[in-house]
Protein backbone atom coordinates (compact mmCIF):
# COMPACT_ATOMS: atom_id res chain seq x y z
CA UNK A 1 0.00 0.00 0.00
CA UNK A 2 1.63 3.33 -1.02
CA UNK A 3 1.76 5.80 1.88
CA UNK A 4 1.66 9.91 1.32
CA UNK A 5 6.15 9.56 1.50
CA UNK A 6 5.51 7.54 -2.02
CA UNK A 7 4.76 10.77 -3.29
CA UNK A 8 7.32 13.28 -2.22
CA UNK A 9 6.53 17.03 -3.99
CA UNK A 10 9.98 17.34 -4.89
CA UNK A 11 9.89 14.26 -7.74
CA UNK A 12 5.72 14.04 -7.95
CA UNK A 13 4.25 14.32 -11.40
CA UNK A 14 1.10 14.29 -10.27
CA UNK A 15 -1.57 12.64 -7.82
CA UNK A 16 -2.20 8.87 -8.42
CA UNK A 17 -5.54 7.88 -10.03
CA UNK A 18 -6.98 6.71 -6.88
CA UNK A 19 -7.14 10.48 -5.38
CA UNK A 20 -8.37 11.46 -8.43
CA UNK A 21 -11.71 10.06 -8.41
CA UNK A 22 -13.64 12.99 -7.76
CA UNK A 23 -12.06 14.50 -10.87
CA UNK A 24 -13.46 12.47 -13.15
CA UNK A 25 -16.73 13.56 -11.87
CA UNK A 26 -15.87 16.85 -11.78
CA UNK A 27 -13.47 18.00 -14.92
CA UNK A 28 -11.44 21.26 -14.26
CA UNK A 29 -13.37 22.45 -17.58
CA UNK A 30 -16.62 22.58 -15.86
CA UNK A 31 -16.03 24.31 -12.52
CA UNK A 32 -16.95 27.70 -13.38
CA UNK A 33 -20.17 26.52 -14.32
CA UNK A 34 -21.18 24.60 -11.35
CA UNK A 35 -23.24 26.44 -9.03
CA UNK A 36 -21.11 25.38 -5.92
CA UNK A 37 -18.25 27.28 -7.81
CA UNK A 38 -18.74 30.78 -6.65
CA UNK A 39 -17.59 32.12 -3.00
CA UNK A 40 -15.54 29.69 -1.42
CA UNK A 41 -13.63 27.73 -4.68
CA UNK A 42 -13.62 30.83 -6.75
CA UNK A 43 -11.85 32.89 -3.80
CA UNK A 44 -9.51 29.83 -2.95
CA UNK A 45 -8.23 29.73 -6.91
CA UNK A 46 -8.50 33.07 -7.06
CA UNK A 47 -5.27 32.82 -3.98
CA UNK A 48 -3.66 30.42 -5.69
CA UNK A 49 -3.46 32.54 -8.84
CA UNK A 50 -2.02 35.37 -6.73
CA UNK A 51 0.84 33.44 -5.63
CA UNK A 52 0.98 31.73 -9.19
CA UNK A 53 1.31 35.72 -10.44
CA UNK A 54 3.58 36.45 -7.98
CA UNK A 55 6.05 34.36 -8.39
CA UNK A 56 6.20 35.00 -11.68
CA UNK A 57 6.82 38.72 -11.37
CA UNK A 58 10.02 38.11 -9.22
CA UNK A 59 11.33 35.16 -12.06
CA UNK A 60 10.70 37.94 -14.53
CA UNK A 61 12.16 40.56 -12.23
CA UNK A 62 15.63 38.46 -12.00
CA UNK A 63 15.81 37.62 -15.25
CA UNK A 64 15.75 42.01 -15.82
CA UNK A 65 18.30 42.31 -12.79
CA UNK A 66 20.66 39.68 -14.28
CA UNK A 67 20.31 41.11 -17.52
CA UNK A 68 20.86 44.77 -16.15
CA UNK A 69 17.48 45.99 -17.29
CA UNK A 70 15.77 46.87 -14.37
CA UNK A 71 17.33 49.32 -12.17
CA UNK A 72 19.27 47.80 -8.75
CA UNK A 73 17.21 49.80 -6.02
CA UNK A 74 13.53 49.44 -8.05
CA UNK A 75 14.77 45.39 -7.75
CA UNK A 76 15.41 45.38 -4.48
CA UNK A 77 11.91 47.36 -3.92
CA UNK A 78 10.23 44.95 -5.80
CA UNK A 79 11.77 42.12 -4.06
CA UNK A 80 11.60 42.68 -0.82
CA UNK A 81 7.72 43.97 -1.41
CA UNK A 82 6.84 41.01 -3.92
CA UNK A 83 8.87 38.05 -2.08
CA UNK A 84 7.56 39.21 1.27
CA UNK A 85 4.22 38.91 0.07
CA UNK A 86 4.37 35.16 -1.35
CA UNK A 87 6.24 34.10 1.81
CA UNK A 88 3.83 35.46 4.37
CA UNK A 89 0.79 34.38 2.00
CA UNK A 90 1.90 31.08 1.61
CA UNK A 91 2.69 30.30 5.29
CA UNK A 92 -0.83 32.02 6.22
CA UNK A 93 -2.77 29.93 3.60
CA UNK A 94 -1.24 26.95 4.80
CA UNK A 95 -1.81 27.43 7.95
CA UNK A 96 -5.39 28.00 7.85
CA UNK A 97 -5.83 24.92 5.00
CA UNK A 98 -4.11 22.87 7.73
CA UNK A 99 -5.97 24.02 11.04
CA UNK A 100 -9.52 24.36 9.27
CA UNK A 101 -10.22 23.73 6.37
CA UNK A 102 -8.32 19.81 5.80
CA UNK A 103 -9.82 18.45 8.76
CA UNK A 104 -13.05 19.41 7.78
CA UNK A 105 -12.80 17.85 4.04
CA UNK A 106 -11.33 15.27 4.91
CA UNK A 107 -14.52 13.67 6.13
CA UNK A 108 -16.24 14.27 3.38
CA UNK A 109 -14.95 11.79 0.98
CA UNK A 110 -13.15 8.98 2.89
CA UNK A 111 -11.36 7.86 -0.31
CA UNK A 112 -9.11 11.47 -0.26
CA UNK A 113 -8.13 11.16 2.91
CA UNK A 114 -4.46 9.97 1.61
CA UNK A 115 -4.65 13.01 -0.76
CA UNK A 116 -4.67 15.41 2.17
CA UNK A 117 -2.41 13.81 4.33
CA UNK A 118 -0.18 14.47 1.21
CA UNK A 119 -1.15 18.16 0.68
CA UNK A 120 -0.31 17.94 4.58
CA UNK A 121 3.42 17.06 3.56
CA UNK A 122 3.58 19.16 1.01
CA UNK A 123 2.94 22.22 3.57
CA UNK A 124 5.91 20.62 5.41
CA UNK A 125 7.98 20.44 2.86
CA UNK A 126 7.29 24.06 1.67
CA UNK A 127 7.86 25.67 4.98
CA UNK A 128 11.58 24.67 4.27
CA UNK A 129 11.18 25.84 0.83
CA UNK A 130 10.11 28.92 2.01
CA UNK A 131 12.62 29.44 4.54
CA UNK A 132 15.68 29.17 1.98
CA UNK A 133 13.76 31.30 -0.85
CA UNK A 134 13.53 33.92 2.03
CA UNK A 135 16.82 33.29 2.94
CA UNK A 136 18.27 33.43 -0.83
CA UNK A 137 16.16 37.10 -1.25
CA UNK A 138 17.41 38.23 1.55
CA UNK A 139 21.51 37.43 0.64
CA UNK A 140 20.56 39.95 -2.32
CA UNK A 141 18.98 42.26 -0.89
CA UNK A 142 21.85 42.98 1.43
CA UNK A 143 24.45 42.98 -0.65
CA UNK A 144 25.75 46.61 -1.47
CA UNK A 145 28.20 45.32 -4.31
CA UNK A 146 26.48 45.38 -7.56
CA UNK A 147 28.64 42.34 -8.88
CA UNK A 148 28.15 40.51 -5.67
CA UNK A 149 24.15 41.39 -5.63
CA UNK A 150 24.19 39.88 -9.51
CA UNK A 151 25.67 36.58 -8.15
CA UNK A 152 23.04 36.26 -5.31
CA UNK A 153 20.48 37.53 -8.11
CA UNK A 154 21.99 34.29 -10.27
CA UNK A 155 21.47 32.09 -7.12
CA UNK A 156 18.21 33.87 -6.04
CA UNK A 157 17.13 32.68 -9.80
CA UNK A 158 17.99 29.22 -9.36
CA UNK A 159 16.12 29.17 -6.20
CA UNK A 160 13.00 30.50 -7.71
CA UNK A 161 12.83 28.11 -10.33
CA UNK A 162 12.94 25.35 -8.34
CA UNK A 163 10.53 26.83 -5.80
CA UNK A 164 7.88 27.64 -9.09
CA UNK A 165 8.55 23.73 -10.33
CA UNK A 166 7.16 22.57 -6.67
CA UNK A 167 4.96 25.25 -5.83
CA UNK A 168 2.69 24.70 -9.49
CA UNK A 169 3.03 20.82 -8.32
CA UNK A 170 1.55 21.72 -5.13
CA UNK A 171 -1.19 24.06 -5.99
CA UNK A 172 -1.96 21.91 -9.01
CA UNK A 173 -2.58 18.76 -6.92
CA UNK A 174 -4.15 20.83 -4.16
CA UNK A 175 -7.18 22.07 -6.71
CA UNK A 176 -7.58 18.88 -8.13
CA UNK A 177 -8.49 17.33 -4.72
CA UNK A 178 -10.66 20.44 -3.22
CA UNK A 179 -11.92 21.52 -5.74
CA UNK A 180 -14.12 18.71 -6.67
CA UNK A 181 -14.76 17.80 -2.98
CA UNK A 182 -16.12 21.31 -2.46
CA UNK A 183 -18.46 21.01 -5.80
CA UNK A 184 -19.36 17.92 -4.69
CA UNK A 185 -20.93 18.76 -1.18
CA UNK A 186 -20.97 22.48 -1.52
CA UNK A 187 -19.03 25.09 1.22
CA UNK A 188 -22.02 25.07 3.77
CA UNK A 189 -19.68 24.41 7.48
CA UNK A 190 -16.54 25.74 5.91
CA UNK A 191 -16.50 29.26 6.29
Amino acid sequence: MNTPDDYPLDSREGLPEALQVLLADYPKAGWEAHPNFSGLVAFWLERHMMFRNVLGLLEADVQARIDRSIDPQTYAKRLGRYGSNLVQGLHGHHQIEDGHYFPILKGLDARLERGFEILDRDHHAMDGLLDRFARSANAVLSEGDDDRAREHTVRFGRECAGFARMLHRHLDDEEQIIVPVILKNGAAGLA
